[in-house]
């Protein structure tokens, strides 16, 4: 089992990666950052993820869809910002945030390396 930091750091080493941060979604709180800068600010991006997340969730519900979201891709001209609801007893109401840069990144391989991550995890 891997904890919040190593598994951030193993975000964060998936090619093309620009930050990483596990996100409660109950409070929009970081629980953990790794990565981002001056001009990309992970705990802002924490915070209206969460705002994505909450409206997706309360969407399915108005829809009576009983599916689970794996997770939720935002294609920018120049990223990629996948979020990854966590799926075990210990990640309920979390989700993986991965900011990529689209030039470097693999999106099916770094899709494939969160789950990866998430199965591991242990919060």
């Amino acid at each position: 089992m891997t904890n919040t930091e190593t598994a951030l750091k193993e975000a964060v080493a998936i090619e093309g990666a620009v930050g990483a941060a596990l996100v409660d979604y109950t409070s929009g709180m970081a629980l953990g950052t790794i990565g981002g800068g001056k001009d990309f600010d992970l705990n802002v991006a924490a915070a209206g993820n969460t705002d994505v997340v909450r409206a997706k969730v309360r969407t399915m519900e108005h829809l009576g869809l009983k599916d689970e979201i794996e997770d939720i891709l935002i294609t920018l001209g120049g990223q990629y910002h996948l979020i990854r609801l966590l799926k075990n007893r210990s990640g309920a109401g979390l989700f993986l945030y991965l900011a990529l840069q689209k030039d470097r990144a693999n999106l099916a391989m770094a899709r494939h390396q969160l789950k990866r991550i998430e199965d591991s995890l242990e919060v």
